[in-house]
């Protein structure tokens, strides 16, 4: 557990003492916030429209599986996405980067490469995420992009805001950094297009649920197993997200025994992180996953989960986009039903 995880989530002396600095860092971030509203500080708009999926605590909530279904989503509306992002924890020496199916994770992030081995269309990602979205449009046959968190980069001009919530978490004590979980005030949420609510959904929110109920082999992705055929014994459960404890709340939900082994957001795993004297299946999410390939035993596993929306969610986002490109001239195709993406041309991502 870290430290926000013991004293962000709850009112406790901890917190209390540290509200002075929480009240001078909402101060500061509002100021920012104002300063982009009034022209002070400049935003940048990038030709097509933008869609950016984030939040407004630390940690995850689920914004990476949402992201994923909207790609879906807009192919089967006549959409060519495309997705950008900050490429968290990527140590490369230049920016921007093209994110292949074969990227490093260690070069330009793990959520990325997740992204691109799930969608299978064009990803740029650069801490600048304007240079970011005009290198993705300029490269590629892209007519909407998709910002992979970045809400609170607003030199980004936006055209529609998704904010995720964890639905058992919340906000925590709703105290901004460093005495609670909040990069920006809760009022924030009221000026953001939609909220959603990850497992859980309050009034004016749309609720979202994480669906996985089958492990695949690290080693040969073509053998899959259903989580229920795990039931017959213990097994390593290993998390390296914002919130391990949402994975090993899905694994229990299948009824599975575990032994936890919970690591910081965007661990960097090496092969004794996942190694372990018991015998035993080793399960984990497929953005640890990414990372844990390379030297995986036979016995690990990944168990990829899926974004299921309230449709009445994607039918008033899909009417806002709409409305949105026609104001700014793009033409879409006529939309394929179904909800996989694999039955749509993917665009060539060859480029590293």
């Amino acid at each position: 557990m870290n430290w926000l995880d013991r004293h962000g989530y709850s009112l406790n002396l901890v917190a209390v003492l540290l509200w002075p600095l929480s009240l001078l860092f909402g101060v500061a971030v509002r100021g920012r916030r104002l300063l982009y509203k009034h022209g002070l500080l400049h935003s940048e708009a990038v030709g097509a429209p933008v869609v950016v999926v984030g939040n407004i605590s630390v940690g995850g909530t689920g914004k990476t599986p949402l992201v994923a279904r909207l790609v879906e989503l807009l192919r089967e509306a006549g959409y060519k996405p495309g997705i950008v992002s900050r490429g968290y924890g990527g140590q490369s020496a230049e920016w921007p980067r093209h994110v292949t199916v074969d990227s490093d994770p260690s070069q330009v992030g793990d959520e990325p490469v997740m992204l691109a081995r799930r969608c299978r269309c064009p990803i740029v990602v650069d801490p600048d995420r304007v240079a970011a979205a005009r290198v993705l449009l300029e490269t590629y046959d892209c007519n909407v992009v998709l910002s992979d968190d970045g809400l609170q980069h607003y030199r980004l001009r936006r055209d529609i805001e998704i904010a995720v919530i964890c639905g058992s978490r919340r906000l925590g004590n709703e105290a901004c950094l460093p005495a609670g979980p909040l990069r920006e005030p809760p009022s924030r949420l009221r000026e953001v297009d939609f909220v959603i609510g990850n497992g859980a959904a309050r009034s004016g929110e749309y609720l979202m649920s994480l669906r996985g109920e089958t492990a695949v082999n690290l080693n040969d992705p073509c053998v899959s197993s259903a989580l229920t055929g795990f039931r017959h014994g213990t097994v390593h459960a290993v998390a390296g997200i914002g919130d391990p404890g949402r994975f090993f709340d899905h694994l229990r939900h299948a009824r599975l025994r575990l032994i936890e082994h919970p690591f910081p957001d965007h661990h960097r795993f090496k092969p004794e992180d996942i190694h372990f004297r018991q015998d035993l299946p080793v399960l984990m999410t497929e953005k640890d996953a990414i990372k844990c390939r390379a030297f995986a035993a036979e016995g690990c596993w990944c168990v990829p989960v899926d974004a299921w929306l309230d449709p009445d969610f994607e039918e008033h986002f899909l009417k806002r986009l709409a409305a949105i490109a026609l104001a700014k001239g793009i033409r879409r195709e006529r939309g394929k039903p179904g909800r996989g993406a694999g039955t749509h041309p993917q665009p060539d991502v060859s480029r590293e």
